[in-house]
């Protein structure tokens, strides 16, 4: 797992305009605050110092009196000014309309012999899970069997369940294992569904609430890593011991296989079970994450754990034919052997181990692909025979499939649109089947499937435009960051915008867990901005994974600051094409976008009149004490270390905040049951913002989680107040 937040559309201020770019500076914060310290900046960086220094610790109560009374006000007053505005309905109904809309491609994964799919709408805004067949779907109006309905499903129990998935166990799939989560959060319960009944299997598999790692061994057994009491969770709150449960046993009789340790950083520890296409078990793997990006990755051999000689970088693919499909993040040699970081390997599993097999492998053989400066692996999908694979070429995505022969790896060009966001969804292997779409920022989606052998697309579903995209033209620009490198970005905006500064602009930006961000179609945005004259900017930071993992590697720990910079970067760039004016400039970032975010409007308030901060980290001198901050200590940095407190002091939005500089009035938004990103960042930022008499706007909505895939209905009122600020911010 590389990315903090998980979206279906990968998934993201009173102010004059502001000096001139020849007058703008950037601002040093770390000088700043040695000179003449914002008020509430640690003069002991020692994690006791940081929270000596807080004076909202209160609000990191999830629950807490103080907490619920800030949030209620705060709610009161944003409510006011957002919903009160005469764009706000008119906006609410155009997102439900599409959110909910039953005309949009229904995402489908192989389910036996058929096809399953969750779907939400106005009637079952909680979802159902269903069926159809291949045949029954490429028709316009699918026929659909309901298997389980979550709104009658939480009815029953009186619980706020949400989705959250569903494992079934190949081939056959009848038996599957259901993940609930109460409101939406991370944790969630597991219980064994019978597909052939469509009912929770009386005496089946049922795990307690939890973040647990999970996957079927067989029928009767489950490999399981959760809390299995105390001491067995790492800092973070993730799981570090693997057991073997069986049917019909209790979770305290599951025999341990393998352990890590409690000091291990990351999302814990997981089991990984890879079958063939008859369903028979090929390998089982652990991985267990040393921190956010490192892992050990170890076999069961003869029922007993063994460590695979990898590198600590490595996202593992598949297995195919007894070699492990894999991708270093790092360079590496093996056997003599240079292999690139981003490469996708092929090894035979008996080569890895401790006791190897007396196999010579060269790296013709061994490499299935090697990227360019400009590409990028992005998707791989493993099959009996062949990969497929998406490469992104400077950001666009195109799709590929290698084939193994004796000399090495042959590789075919799949046919797919030119300039799009490609995807890879389900495959199955005994069909030799994997699902593709692709979509583009004025293209909706389009789903097909592709059969791998021949490489054949066949289209199966296209959604129809959810808003007028003649108006807009999409184009590709470069700037230059403070250390030379080039930032590409996306601009999507009128064809007969005046280029005189004036466009209204979102500036959207990530810039972190090597997550990518290729051209992808947002209806929402497309209704609520695009339509009324609005400009779209998508800056492809450091951080990123647009250009593999030096790409993402560059922003790490001490060198975040370069993620802020290409941001800024992007921003004066607008600037100077005259597509926009500070004035008329607004970003928006959620999750680790919201570092992005509350860094900027701190760093360069004088380069934007609006942010969307949403779900964000923003006090990183104690995000490693707010569940689950410890996970990400690789992506950042550990503040309880001396050295990296003091590079992250550096740019911690919360702490800077000071009370003379004239900040965006910003929108500040989260989640009370965000057990991912805990509301605490949000909460005492807008709070010392107030304190401060900064105007500002903060929302918390008390359902939904982090992904804010809970309730179609409630996400549309939740873009609706986003594009209502937006508006008031850089159109009125």
């Amino acid at each position: 797992m590389k990315s903090l937040f998980l979206s279906a559309a990968l998934p993201v201020l009173i102010l004059a305009a502001g000096p001139a770019l020849a007058e703008s500076a950037p601002v040093d914060p770390a000088a700043a605050s040695a000179t003449n310290p914002p008020p509430h900046f640690p003069r002991d960086l020692s994690p006791e110092g940081v929270k000596a220094a807080d004076d909202h610790l209160a609000l990191e109560e999830v629950d807490g009196a103080e907490a619920r009374a800030f949030v209620a006000a705060s709610n009161e007053k944003a409510l006011a000014a957002l919903t009160g505005d005469r764009r706000y309905e008119p906006f609410r109904q155009q997102a439900e309309a599409i959110l909910t809309a039953t005309d949009r491609i229904p995402g489908v994964s192989f389910l036996g012999e058929g096809l399953g799919n969750f779907w939400q709408d106005a009637a079952n805004p909680k979802g159902v899970w269903r069926r159809t067949t291949l045949d029954s779907y490429r028709s316009n109006q699918p026929q659909w069997e309901t298997l389980l309905d979550i709104d009658a499903l939480a009815k029953a129990e009186g619980r706020d369940w949400v989705f959250k998935g569903a494992n079934c166990l190949a081939p056959d799939e009848t038996r599957c294992l259901i993940n609930l989560s109460d409101g939406g959060k991370d944790a969630v319960t597991v219980r064994e569904f019978d597909l052939t009944t469509k009912t929770f299997v009386e005496g089946g598999f049922v795990i307690p609430e939890g973040k647990h790692r999970l996957t079927w061994l067989d029928r009767d057994s489950l490999l399981i890593a959760t809390d299995f009491g105390p001491g067995t969770m790492t800092e973070s709150g993730y799981p570090f011991i693997v057991k073997s449960l069986k049917r019909g046993h209790p979770l305290a009789h599951a025999a341990e296989v393998y352990r890590g340790q409690q000091s291990d950083g990351g999302y814990g520890v997981s089991p990984m079970v890879f079958r063939d296409k008859a369903g028979a078990v090929e390998a089982v793997l652990f991985s267990r994450p040393l921190d956010t990006f490192r892992s050990e990755i170890w076999r069961l051999a003869d029922g007993k754990p063994v460590k695979l000689n990898l590198p600590e970088r490595v996202a593992i693919e598949g297995v195919m034919g007894g070699n492990l499909i894999f991708s270093p993040d790092q360079a590496w040699t093996f056997d003599g052997q240079d292999y690139k970081a981003g490469s996708l390997l092929s090894l035979p599993i008996g080569v890895l181990g401790p006791v190897r097999l007396d196999i010579a492998i060269g790296a013709d053989r061994a490499t299935v692909f090697t990227p360019t400066p400009r590409q990028s692996l992005q998707n791989v999908t493993v099959m009996s025979d062949s990969i497929v694979a998406v490469i992104a070429d400077n950001v666009v995505g195109t799709l590929k499939r290698f084939t193994s022969t004796p000399n090495g790896w042959t590789v075919t060009d799949i046919a797919v649109p030119a300039n799009s966001a490609v995807g890879l969804g389900d495959s199955s292997k005994s069909k030799g089947q994997v699902f593709v779409s692709t979509q583009g920022f004025l293209t909706p989606p389009t789903l097909s499937l592709a059969e791998v052998a021949t490489g054949a697309l066949t289209e199966l579903k296209s959604a129809p435009a959810k808003f007028d995209a003649s108006t807009h033209v999409v184009e590709q620009f470069e700037a230059t960051s403070t250390d030379g490198t080039k930032i590409p970005y996306f601009v999507t905006r009128p064809k007969d915008l005046a280029m005189d500064g004036t466009g209204p602009t979102i500036l959207f930006g990530y810039g972190g867990f090597q997550a990518s961000f290729p051209p992808a179609y947002k209806p929402e945005m497309g209704k609520l901005w695009l339509e009324n004259g609005g400009v779209f900017v998508q800056a492809n930071i450091r951080g990123g994974g647009e250009f593999g993992p030096g790409w993402h590697q560059a922003a790490l720990r001490e060198n975040r600051q370069r993620a802020f910079d290409d941001f800024a970067a992007v921003a004066r760039d607008l600037e100077q094409r005259k597509i926009t004016s500070p004035r008329h400039l607004g970003i928006y970032g959620r999750s680790n976008g919201g570092v992005l975010t509350s860094v900027s409007i701190t760093q360069h308030p004088e380069l934007f009149n609006a942010a969307v901060i949403e779900s964000p980290l923003i006090d990183m001198l104690r995000y490693q004490d707010l569940p689950a901050g410890a996970s990400w200590i690789g992506e950042y940095g550990d503040p309880r270390i001396p050295g990296d407190a003091e590079f992250i002091a550096r740019y911690s939005a919360y702490q800077l905040l000071r009370p003379e500089v004239k900040y965006p009035r910003v929108y500040i938004t989260t989640n009370t049951r965000d057990d991912r990103v805990h509301p605490g960042h949000a909460r005492k930022f807008a709070a010392r913002l107030g304190d401060q008499g900064h105007d500002h706007l903060y929302f918390e909505d008390t359902a939904g989680g982090h992904s804010n895939d809970a309730d179609p209905v409630a996400n549309a009122r939740r873009w609706a107040r986003h594009y209502v600020y937006l508006a008031q911010q850089l159109m009125d």
